[in-house]
Parts: C-alpha cells; structure tokens; sequence
C-alpha cells in the first residue's frame, strides 16, 4: 500500500495558468448512477440503501424496495433531462461520471451527453461498493464500463471515477491504462502527479459541494443551503486566485438536483458564476489536458 501524503503542496502550490488567465477552474460532475444500484433485478441479495431520499430505510432481503427504485429512476426518467437542460441553455460543458450498467439500461442518455459534447467518464459497471469486490471481477468491471462508454457514447472514456473504491481500484485503473486522470481522491484543490507506471494524474473531486448532502441527517434542507455553500466556496476560491488560482468541483445527480426545487438552485449558481470575469467552465478531460501541457509529470 503506498505512503499516505499529508504535505502535498504545502505553502507554495503551483501556479495553473488556467486558460484566459482565468482566477478559478470551475467543474461540474453530474453523476449517472440510475438503474446500476442494488437490486434483485441486478442479481444482488438486497436492496439499495444508499443515496436516496429515505436515509436510514435499510435494505429489503432477497426483495425489491419499490419506493426506492422509484427515487432512482426519477434521475434518468426527469431529472437528468432538466439538468441537461440548464447546462444546454447557458452553453456550458460538465463531465459525467457514468456507471456502465445505467448507460445500458439508457442508452438515450449517453447519446444525448455526447450529442451535447459533455465528457462521458468512467464510474464502475455498478453503483455499489468495491471494497470486497474480488479484483478479477473488478477488473472486469472496468472493462465493461469502458466499452459501454465507447459504444453508447461513441468515445473511449478518458477519465475514472469509482466513489466507493476498493484497495485494488488505483492499481487497476493503472495497469488498464488509457486514461488521463483519476477522480477518486478529495485531497487537494489542484490536479497532482502519482508515481507509477505510468504516472497517474490526479484531479480531486468533492464531498462538500455535493448535492448528495441533501440526503445527508445533517445536510442541505433546501436550494437556499447548496446554492450558499457553492457561492462562498467560489467566493474564497476566487479571492485567492488573484494570486494562486485553484479548481472548484461541483457534484451532482439527477435524482437529487434534478427535482424542481433543487435544480433552480443549481441554476441561480451557473448565472451567479457566469457573471463573474476570469472564470473557466470546463470539463475534467480539459483541465487533464491542460495540466499535462504545464506541469508534466
């Protein structure tokens, strides 16, 4: 197991030089999990428990929670199309961090994020916790979100995300190569270097401004919560970018922030962002790139 690393950057973080000279690097993820969650229709022994508007509701044995599938299927049936929507009024490009077996089961989806020019990443074949998913299974898995990716979306997916990773995730995603980055780290607010072969670029993604905190005991109550805990970390972000500008993540799903009174709250923030100069909105796949041109490995 490697080392852990508490100095990263330390005082001195490098200096991005962001496109347009931009202050702050600002990412969206939006989460395509719908369908991919535990159930017995996907061969599993319960129900999901995780992620949605019932926290606590423990898993239904060898049974189907109908009121839970309900919640997921609302992201892929409504949310994820008034999400796109927001994104496709303003012009603006997010990263889709897409579990295989979700992509299947909505091809439409896919197409549409493609159609759209969104970046399409990897987010295991299932949405469930890897921590004691054998690793040749794992490894499997990765191979099938890669060519669903490829087949639905038409592009090889050059981004991972697992969430729930096992001890074997990293290694893995490096032995398939492939990919310019990893996402499943939330240790720092710059893309940073992992020794390997090859190399394994890091881009740090969030659990604090993540709309999953809705669904959290204590969590966001209401839109008002998110869009404010969104506004001042770009406030702080974009204060210290004046000097050492840095990236702000943004995570969300289609079953959480896709409902009506979340979503307008998502979209007060992409105008209150959208006024401001020196702001770059862009994908992973474009902050890879771009890191890799200013500081290779």
């Amino acid at each position: 197991m490697p080392a852990r690393d508490l100095t990263g950057y330390g005082s001195a973080p490098p200096h991005p030089h962001w496109p347009g000279a931009a202050r702050v690097a600002v990412q969206f993820v939006l989460n395509i999990e719908e369908g991919a969650e535990s159930s017995v229709l996907n061969g599993d022994a319960r129900s999901e428990s995780y992620l949605h508007e019932l926290p606590g509701r423990p898993s239904r044995e060898a049974e189907r929670d109908w009121s839970v599938e309900s919640m997921y299927e609302y992201g892929a049936r409504a949310g994820v199309w008034r999400l796109l929507d927001l994104f496709g009024e303003r012009s603006l490009p997010l990263t889709a961090f897409a579990v295989g077996r979700a992509l299947e089961l909505n091809p439409q989806i896919g197409q549409a994020l493609s159609a759209a020019g969104h970046e399409v990443a990897g987010h295991g074949y299932r949405w469930l916790d890897y921590r004691d998913v054998p690793e040749d299974e794992e490894r499997r898995h990765i191979r099938l979100t890669i060519e669903a990716i490829e087949r639905i979306c038409g592009k090889r997916p050059v981004g991972w995300y697992t969430g729930r990773v096992s001890h074997n995730t990293r290694r893995l995603i490096q032995e398939e190569g492939g990919f310019l980055y990893s996402s499943d780290a939330y240790n720092d607010d710059l893309p940073y270097w992992l020794p390997g072969s090859p190399p394994l670029l890091v881009i740090p993604y969030t659990l604090v401004n993540n709309d999953a905190r809705y669904l959290l005991p204590d969590g966001f109550a209401s839109g008002e919560d998110f869009y404010r805990t969104l506004r001042d970390a770009f406030e702080q972000l974009w204060h210290e970018g004046a000097q050492r500008p840095k990236m702000m993540s943004v995570g969300l799903h289609a079953r959480i922030s896709g409902h009506p009174a979340r979503a307008i709250a998502l979209a007060r923030f992409l105008d209150y962002v959208r006024g401001h100069d020196g702001v770059w909105i862009c994908r992973r796949e474009d902050i890879a790139r771009h890191w890799m041109a200013e500081h290779p490995a």
